[in-house]
This record gives structure tokens, sequence and C-alpha cells, in this order.
């Protein structure tokens, strides 16, 4: 999932060709180091730091270069402030090498991981399912999507191909709901999940039988309006549009099966992660 896209963060930061190290610190220089928490986390990125000391022990530049490192967590631990998530002793160089590429990806990762957790937890609702979207950085999607489910969360569609989500913009081209449903239908395969944005659309929806209907941007109200209409249909239930960990509480008490939030991956900041000599 992740060997590829490691190997180009390598070659981005031209691990190969580091002069500071080069030029500043002594051959065959030793030293011991650790990777910890400055803050509490959800961490994840395990596999990634295996794969950046493989990668780089395996290279001609630091194929003899001593290595030794120990990973004290795995995925979906609850670290705090100040743990150690690995520890290890080896060739200055080559650390130096991994130091930043390691703490990019877990740092952004355990960002993903602990904002999914942040809003399963404030959601509070074992029966509703908290959704990432396509909303993701190009190149990190299998890895945005796998630190949602370490944090808790459930992957929505991986890319258009995986289902079909049927828009506004789907229903304008299309010439309404009902017709871009039943064109959808030619497709005995995929599930069919469409986009409705007021009561009028969903009433239309539930005669075409969807697999899930998307409430956007409606006010709690309306939702539970439309919601009676689509369960007496038998159809699936979701929720996007303005979702934040300030007013998800509200949404808990719901007859809904998914809240799908976009910021799970687009805002996720990344949490303070360091790799300190000791």
């Amino acid at each position: 999932m992740f060997e590829e896209i490691v190997a180009k963060a390598l070659h981005e930061d031209c691990v190969f060709d580091d002069i500071t190290s080069d030029l500043t610190i002594p051959k065959n220089c030793l030293i011991s180091f650790e990777i910890k928490t400055r803050e509490q986390i959800i961490f994840c990125g395990k596999e990634i730091i295996e794969e950046v000391f493989f990668q780089l022990k395996k290279s001609a530049k630091f194929k003899n270069s001593k290595l030794d490192f120990r990973i004290l967590v795995k995925d979906g631990d609850v670290l705090k402030s100040e743990e150690s998530i690995a520890r290890g002793h080896g060739d200055a160089k080559l650390i130096f090498a991994a130091e930043r590429v390691i703490l990019n990806f877990i740092q952004h990762l355990s960002g993903v991981a602990t904002t999914t957790r942040e809003f399963v937890t404030k959601l509070a609702n074992k029966k509703i399912k908290i959704l990432d979207t396509r909303k993701t950085l190009p190149g990190l999607r299998d890895l945005e999507k796998y630190a949602v489910k370490v944090g808790g969360g459930k992957n929505h569609r991986h890319n258009l191909a995986e289902m079909i989500l049927i828009k506004d913009n789907h229903i304008v081209a299309a010439g309404g709901v009902s017709q871009a449903i039943l064109a959808a239908k030619k497709s005995r395969t995929k599930k069919i999940e469409i986009e409705c944005d007021n009561f009028k659309q969903v009433a239309e929806a539930v005669k075409s039988r969807p697999d899930i209907i998307m409430l956007d941007n409606m006010k709690v109200a309306e939702i539970k309006k439309c919601a009676a209409l689509i369960r007496a249909h038998k159809i699936k239930i979701e929720v996007s549009g303005g979702v934040n960990l300030q007013n998800i509480k509200k949404f808990s008490d719901l007859d809904i099966d998914f809240i799908s939030v976009g910021a799970l991956t687009h805002s996720a900041r990344a949490v303070d992660i360091g790799l300190d000599l000791s």
C-alpha cells in the first residue's frame, strides 16, 4: 500500500545527497535516538517507520550502516504527551536521512486518526458511523483512509469506480432525481447513493429506491422529517455538510446510519511528534 509512496518521499527529500550531514558528521558516527509524542494522540504509522528504515538500509549508500530500532506502540494506541513511540541506535547519517520523512508521515496520519477519534467520541453513538470522503491529498488517499479506520471511522468510497454517488450536478445534467437514479440502475453490481438538498428531492428519490440517500446541508428538523420518510422505504441514510466538532453532538439522537466529514482528511492538524537524540 505504501512502499511506492515512501520511495517517492525519500526521493523528494534527496536523502542520499544530504550535504549537511555528509559535510558535518564524521564517518561511522553512531547515535541513539527516540521518537516521542509532544501531546496526546492516537498513533498511526508503525509500518511507515519500518518501511522508511528498510528502504534506506537496502540502498547502496546505507547498506553497510549500523541500525537497530524498536517500535514500542501499535496503530490505534492512545499515547500521552512525552510517550515513546520508538527507540534506536545506529549511523547518524542514516537516522537523519530518515527523520523528516518519518515525522511528516506519522504526524499527518496520527493527526487524521486523532481527529477521527475526536468525532467518534463526541458523537457518542455506535449505531452511527463516521465516514471519510474523497477530499484527500493526491497520492495519499489509501494512507489517509487507513488512518481514518485506525481512529475509529469508516471508509466511504475510495474512488469514482467503487460505487455510484449521484450529486447535485449529476441530477441537473441527467434531467432530475428519478432520471439519474433509473439511469444508474443499469449497473447491477454497484451500490447507488444520491445526494438530496431538500424534502422534495427525497420524496422523489425514495420512489426509485436507491441504496443510500445523503441529506446534504440540512437542518436537524428537516433531517428528522426526511429520515421518517426514508426509513419507511428501508433505505440507508447519510448526513453530510457542515458537520464539525462543535455541532456533531446534535446529530447523535437522529435515526441515521452515517455522517460523512471531509475535515477528517482535508483539515486534520498534524500532531506534534519529534525525534530526539538520547
